[in-house]
């Protein structure tokens, strides 16, 4: 009789747990995590568009849910803030300060950590958690998750993450004079320091075409190196006006074959293409897409092209085959419009290739909802698009429609309502994709809806590396072919770098940086603080907020203090601290981008703000947590606390109250 207890009682507790790991694996979690969507109770009210039937979708989730607003922690970029949505803790704990990150040890020329890749994080972020915890994980261009983490699910491609071969868009352009050229300096590349983003390249007399449709002028021809490959140009005169006039582009990889045959403006369909990619000492074909643009040709042949890549190919998802199996099912991925940082700001043209660009963007992920679902059956998705951070940040939209931007009068009221529909319109793009979500999931899903930050609009540039040249401070030159600066490291003391932090050293910051001490030290830190507290611009406006030494940043910024400079520097909303360096040595400059998010205090910055919006069992529907944010750490946990899942011990945030 002892023993058969001993047995019910042992049943019994097995099958309690059972009970816990079943309901446990039945929860489910979609988080759409769309990078920069502002959100917040004046301008961009997303929640009354909302409720006057605009974003239906949405409306339907805050019905279901609860909602309100959140701020970003600073420096309030991605990097930073999806680590810290991730991970439910701070800088401080989680280690990712910025994007490019400089250590002690490490020489400043070179970024030391890369805040993007995943090996950034000093703790364990969510999709981990989950997984041990029995939950099988999806993730869809998240910032930080790659290389890989998870082992059962799935990573399609972690944008950023410096791993595989990832294929950015390319634009070719003629070289002409270089004055372009040299006007774009180092955000001709990836970050300022990765691969190309623009090339510059004039055209040549045509040779060798078969087949050649008849051109009125000579024809030119133009190879475009994209990856290791050419794509051949074609330009040529198809009318019949007895002059100059260029309107055509033929696009081939052969000289033979035509993939398309253009006019300004038009995009070629999706043609395969084979890269050679070097892995160590190997080489590896890699079959991929390539879709072909003329976004400006002139009459006198001037031209700028772009080769657009299937974003998605077997070295940057997790297993390899995810990514002939998404491409079969809704075709290449485009995976967010533009570069960064951003090159269709340059000409009016450009902004239709990044309309077209980030349709295309928002249509892949639309389809891309259904598509993950079915292909992995996950029970935990995490999916991010960056459009909309891109077409906030760009040139064409917000200084124009935020009435604290310098050029919202540079506009009527006809042409800003239009501006404001194109938004709008990207917002209603986000509303669909939500629906998406809604179809995909059933009554054990909770559904999230967040943002890592804001955008408000950017006035000028303060060029903090030429105020510390004119101080002799730093010394540099400028390559007379591309507009690059060379920095003589061994004579300089003092430097800005990326995103918030300024370096210093009496002595000289070449070979590996190293704290310092001392009088001298500490006189020249005092110098760099009086100078940028003085900065003031024509206005007499000064664009500092905020300077603190690195021994305090922990305290004042929860930064983790072995990854920042020697002061670490907030600016005002209108300005944005640039690295960039000009022969002139003007410290205040106006950007042709009028959106900006870097190196803001964001809790009294309504602009910096973003959505939260969480629907699912047990979640108190249709409430609304007020006009007052809340930090981001509080989401992480929120979400662990409804899935059942212990929270770590790193985790600095609470639970929100949105739990019946």
């Amino acid at each position: 009789m002892k023993k058969l207890l001993i047995l019910i009682g042992i049943l019994l507790i097995l099958a309690y747990f059972f009970k816990i790991q079943t309901n446990k694996t039945q929860l489910k979690l979609y988080w759409f995590i769309p990078d920069g969507v502002r959100a917040e109770p004046d301008l961009f009210n997303m929640f009354q568009w909302a409720r006057d039937g605009k974003l239906p979708n949405i409306k339907q989730l805050m019905d279901k849910g609860s909602y309100g607003y959140s701020y970003p922690n600073f420096p309030s970029h991605t990097p930073t803030n999806f680590a810290t949505l991730l991970t439910g803790a701070y800088p401080e704990v989680h280690g990712v300060n910025d994007g490019p990150m400089h250590v002690l040890g490490k020489p400043l020329d070179k970024v030391a950590i890369g805040g993007f890749r995943s090996t950034a994080k000093k703790i364990e972020p969510i999709w981990k958690t989950l997984e041990e915890a029995g939950f099988k994980v999806a993730l869809l261009s998240i910032p930080g998750s790659t290389p890989p983490e998870i082992n059962k699910g799935v990573v399609l491609r972690g944008r950023w993450g410096g791993w595989g071969a990832d294929f950015h868009a390319i634009n070719f352009e003629t070289k002409g004079n270089l004055a372009q050229r040299i006007l774009q300096g180092r955000a001709v590349k990836l970050f300022y320091f990765g691969p190309e983003l623009t090339k510059y390249i004039d055209p040549q007399k045509a040779k060798d075409w078969v087949n050649a449709p008849k051109s009125n002028s000579p024809p030119l021809e133009v190879p475009l190196n994209g990856w290791g490959r050419d794509v051949y140009a074609l330009l040529y005169d198809s009318t019949d006006d007895k002059v100059q006039n260029y309107d055509k582009v033929l696009f081939s990889l052969d000289k033979k074959t035509t993939i398309a045959d253009l006019k300004q403006g038009e995009w070629g369909d999706w043609q395969p293409i084979t890269f050679k990619w070097k892995v160590e000492d190997k080489e590896m074909d890699i079959k991929t897409e390539v879709k072909v643009h003329v976004i400006k040709l002139d009459r006198d042949g001037f031209f700028r092209l772009r080769l657009l890549y299937n974003n998605l190919n077997q070295t940057v998802t997790f297993p390899e085959e995810a990514a002939k199996q998404m491409t079969d099912s809704i075709g290449p991925m485009v995976d967010f419009a533009d570069n960064f940082p951003a090159q269709l700001v340059f000409y009016p043209d450009d902004k239709k290739t990044f309309t077209d660009e980030a349709d295309m963007s928002f249509e892949w992920h639309r389809k891309s909802v259904k598509s993950v679902i079915n292909q992995f059956n996950p029970n935990v998705v995490i999916h991010d698009i960056y459009t909309p951070n891109q077409m906030l940040t760009s040139r064409w939209w917000m200084g124009y429609i935020d009435p604290k931007s310098s050029k919202y009068k540079e506009v009527t009221d006809s042409e800003r309502e239009k501006l404001w529909n194109e938004v709008k319109d990207m917002y209603l793009r986000l509303d669909e994709i939500v629906g998406e979500i809604l179809k995909t999931s059933d009554k054990n899903t909770y559904i999230v809806f967040s943002s890592d930050h804001g955008v408000v609009p950017l006035d000028r540039s303060v060029n903090l590396n030429n105020l510390f040249a004119q101080k002799g401070w730093l010394k540099f030159t400028i390559d007379p072919k591309t507009g690059e600066p060379i920095i003589d490291w061994k004579n300089t003391k003092v430097i800005y770098l990326k995103m918030a932090h300024v370096y210093i050293n009496p002595n000289s910051l070449e070979g590996d940086y190293k704290r310092t001490s001392g009088k001298d030290y500490e006189d020249l830190r005092d110098g760099v603080i009086k100078a940028l507290s003085d900065l003031k611009d024509e206005n007499g406006v000064k664009p500092l907020v905020e300077i603190v030494k690195w021994e305090k940043a922990k305290e004042y910024m929860q930064l983790d203090p072995d990854r920042i400079g020697d002061l670490v520097i907030a600016n005002s909303p209108g300005f944005g601290w640039n690295e960039e360096m000009t022969a002139d040595l003007k410290v205040f400059s106006t950007p042709l981008i009028s959106g900006y998010k870097q190196a803001i205090v964001a809790k009294e910055v309504p602009g910096m703000w973003t959505p939260f919006i969480m629907a699912g069992p047990g979640i108190k529907q249709n409430n609304y947590l007020g006009d007052k944010p809340f930090e981001q750490i509080n989401q992480y946990p929120t979400l662990m606390k409804a899935l059942k899942v212990k929270i770590p011990d790193f985790v600095q945030g609470k639970p929100l109250d949105v739990f019946n």
